[in-house]
């Protein structure tokens, strides 16, 4: 994926924040919308989320393990 480790870095960082973003969006659908509306934004914020932690972050850190956030793996 990247070589560069700070430019990884750079990337893990933003990819942390938006991966927060859109958990927290999550939330906040959950107490506006109604069940139903919730439950779509849900499931289509959870596959966002899974790609930016499957298909970024975890190919980010198998090259740059020293980056991988504490409790990553729990």
């Amino acid at each position: 994926m990247i070589s560069d480790t700070d430019t990884a870095k750079q990337i893990s960082d933003l990819m942390l924040d938006l991966f927060r973003r859109v958990d927290e969006s999550i939330a906040t659908v959950k107490t506006t919308c109604s069940l139903e509306e919730a439950a779509a934004y849900q499931k289509a914020a959870g596959r966002v989320a899974c790609s930016i932690v499957m298909d970024v972050l975890e190919a980010l850190y198998q090259k740059h393990p020293a980056l991988k956030p504490p409790n990553w793996d729990e």
